[in-house]
């Protein structure tokens, strides 16, 4: 697995989440149960996964919507 991202920010990572199953690539949130551990005020970013295959066009969608500057 690759990190496609890292971001604090839950209605985002929900967003990429879901535009990334609707184009057929699975993506994994990590770290998104430390914020309990951290008391909830999100200091530590999430990391979104995708497997290797599927990073470069993952990357894309996110450069096509704004979300990434271009490489």
């Amino acid at each position: 697995m690759r990190e496609l991202i890292r971001s604090n920010d839950p209605v985002f990572l929900s967003w990429l989440v879901a535009v990334l199953a609707g184009e057929g690539i699975d993506a994994v949130v990590l770290d998104a149960h430390t914020s309990i551990l951290e008391g909830s005020i999100g200091a530590i970013p999430r990391r979104v996964m995708v497997v290797r295959e599927d990073f470069a066009r993952a990357r894309r969608l996110l450069e096509d919507a704004g979300e990434l500057p271009p490489e």
